[in-house]
């Protein structure tokens, strides 16, 4: 009888230590093998932020430049995420950032060199979701700011849609406790998107709301 792997549970929940703060979940991370994601990919890119954070940026999964690096946020989309939240009014050097996913998903591109970044499903989601309470546990944030409708749908279930909430204020028990939460679009659909101009005034207007609430 073949033996069964562990990403084949997927669940990364074998591989979350029990105490040690940030510095241990993100050497165990290194190594979490909870779904088949880990196997294509070049490193975990776990959360990085302080531990006593008022604000938890969640985005969807790494892309193709913090797969590389081994940080989140760091590609261009990062770049104009930092520059929003200085806007707003919120230090992104105080924030803690983190993704629902930690390894990156991809496909690769006809020439085979581009890997072009491809959704996580949310059992894979799910399958990473001992890592993001991990998180949640210890930064334990005033505010959780939902990033795109990935992390929107991995925090709080598959009917969630940023459309309809982004802006607004959310309060629901998640990973047993109550959290209030922003949602807005992804940064990486501004880049995106034929109107720059308004779709990034469109996320500055959401991050204003996230930063009213932490003044």
């Amino acid at each position: 009888m073949a033996v069964k792997a562990p990403e084949d549970g997927y669940t990364a929940e074998p591989f979350v230590p029990e105490r040690g703060g940030l510095p241990a979940l993100r050497r165990a991370a290194a190594g979490c093998r909870g779904c088949p994601l880990h196997r294509d990919a070049t490193r975990t890119v776990f959360g990085a932020g302080d531990a006593d954070a008022r604000v938890m940026l969640v985005g969807e999964q790494p892309g193709d430049q913090e797969d590389r690096q081994g940080r989140p946020f760091v590609g261009p989309a990062g770049k104009l995420l930092d520059r929003a939240l200085a806007e707003a009014g919120i230090d992104p050097g105080e924030a803690y950032v983190t993704n629902a996913v930690k390894h990156f998903k991809f496909t690769r591109a006809e020439s085979r060199k581009r890997r072009i970044h491809k959704a996580p499903t949310l059992r894979e989601m799910t399958a990473c979701g001992p890592w993001l309470a991990a998180e949640l546990a210890v930064v334990e944030p005033e505010l959780i700011v939902l990033l795109g409708a990935s992390a929107g749908k991995a925090l709080l279930g598959s009917s969630f849609r940023v459309t309809q909430v982004r802006g607004t204020v959310l309060e629901e028990e998640i990973h047993g406790r109550r959290e209030r939460l922003v949602p807005t679009v992804h940064p990486s659909s501004v880049l995106r998107a034929d109107d720059r101009e308004s779709a990034y005034d469109g996320l500055l207007s959401d991050l204003k709301v996230a930063a009213r609430l932490l003044a």
